[in-house]
């Protein structure tokens, strides 16, 4: 099975090689390939590799008995299975699937001050109780936040190198449109990439098979294992409104206001109520929030309303293995979207961002139809981003850069299915264009 390059692989390596490195934690939803990219690094940078999985094997809970100094932990897993060997500052150990025991993060202070032994903790966020790793650890790791797979690590998958991607900032860069052959398979590549999400199983599938054969499967049976997980992990009442919302967000993001409604998900459903259910889903990983801004100016931090938001999947694969049978078929047929045309590309839009390290704002002004789906920012300006599904006029982008009481607004970015271009303070890109966009700002 070929193992699919990804980002976190280069951070490894650094990490490994910073002499003062601390124990580190990676984060992420489940099934976003935390685990074997670790145990691949593990496997080629050290002489002994120890994996704890704490799901497969909860005996290992009891390695913290006796405290939790190295010492006391390593005797005891020398204990349960004799076989595994620790050698001084060539072993690299795995706490896996922490959430079942979050104890051991106590135990990271031990191992820093120790420093003969390297560790590496993940789990999904799914029920992490992340707090309480936070105060046993506090100041004594380093945390990585991992995604599923965005475009660019789709892109290495086919086979593209860095040189290619570096040819489409270039693009960005100096205004220049791609040819027609180049936009023909980029906007392919990306339309494959929409259909079938990040997460490797699916990628790694698509990218041996040439085909959807099966995609679709593999996407519904993670759907069926994150409904497990909230089942797992979440307290009581909690479940059932944690599935409400979950199965509410495709029907939400098809409607033209795509703000995400509570009084939809159940009758007499209140935000008050619901509020613990979307951090729930946030924290998981599962989602990604995107707040509406009080008013549309800098800082962005504090500037938004937390009772009105848009809901997004961290996973666009995910929204369209909840869409019904007719859009299915459709979409992966004939490239076809339907109604769910611009629910997608605002998610595939916000999945990009957030994979790239930006917020996700929108802005809606009451009484009027001034609407903007994104903002971003450089270190002097605020920056509009509309998502088009079809090229048409972009009144509310005109408007924020136009009207003097939007100062901190200059120009504005518009992402469609179009060539490269730029006029009246508007610069349009091609959707696919997204994964770069802090990179370009930076630049």
């Amino acid at each position: 099975m070929a193992y699919l390059k990804r980002k976190i692989d280069i951070f490894l390596e650094n990490w490994k090689n910073d002499p003062d490195k601390k124990p580190l934690i990676v984060k992420g939803a489940r099934q976003i390939g935390k685990t074997e990219s670790i145990c691949r690094f593990g496997n080629d940078n050290y002489k002994n590799v120890i994996t704890i999985n704490f799901v497969e094997e909860p005996k290992y809970k009891m390695i913290t008995s006796d405290g939790y100094k190295p010492y006391d932990i390593i005797k005891n897993i020398s204990v349960l299975d004799p076989s595994k060997r620790f050698d001084e500052n060539n072993t690299l150990i795995i706490f896996d699937e922490i959430q079942e025991f979050p104890d051991i993060a106590t135990s990271l202070k031990f191992f820093k001050i120790d420093g003969r032994f390297d560790v590496i903790c993940s789990g999904s966020m799914l029920g992490i109780n992340y707090r309480k790793i936070e105060s046993n650890s506090v100041g004594y790791k380093t945390d990585y936040e991992m995604h599923s797979m965005d475009f660019e690590e789709f892109l290495w998958a086919k086979g593209y190198g860095d040189e290619f991607i570096s040819d489409i900032l270039m693009h960005m860069k100096n205004l220049i449109p791609f040819s027609t052959l180049e936009f023909s398979v980029l906007n392919s590549l990306f339309m494959d990439f929409c259909v079938l999400g990040g997460m490797p199983a699916v990628v790694r599938e698509y990218v041996e098979k040439g085909t959807f054969e099966g995609s679709l499967e593999t996407q519904r049976q993670l759907i069926a294992d994150y409904k497990e997980d909230i089942r797992k992990y979440a307290e009581g009442l909690d479940q059932t409104r944690i599935l409400n919302v979950f199965n509410q967000i495709p029907p939400q993001l098809a409607k033209d206001n795509k703000k995400f409604q509570i009084s939809k998900v159940a009758s007499g459903a209140r935000f008050k109520d619901y509020r613990g259910c979307i951090e729930w889903l946030s924290d998981s990983g599962i989602v990604n929030i995107c707040y509406q801004l009080h008013f549309p100016e800098l800082p962005l931090g504090g500037n938004y309303d937390e009772s009105k938001y848009k809901i997004y999947f961290a996973d666009t694969g995910l929204l369209v293995a909840m869409l019904d049978e007719e859009s299915q078929d459709d979409l992966r047929a004939n490239k076809n979207l339907g109604v769910y045309k611009g629910a997608l590309f605002e998610n595939i839009v916000s999945e990009a961002f957030i994979k790239s390290g930006l917020g996700l704002y929108y802005y809606k002004k009451e009484n009027s139809t001034l609407e903007e789906d994104f903002f971003v920012r450089t270190a002097s300006d605020l920056i509009p981003v509309e998502v088009k599904a079809t090229n048409g006029k972009s009144k509310s982008l005109r408007t924020l850069i136009e009207n003097s009481k939007y100062s901190d607004i200059k120009y504005g970015i518009k992402l469609a299915n179009a060539n490269i271009g730029y006029s009246d303070d508007i610069y349009t890109f091609p959707y696919f264009c997204a994964f770069l966009l802090k990179r370009y700002l930076k630049e």
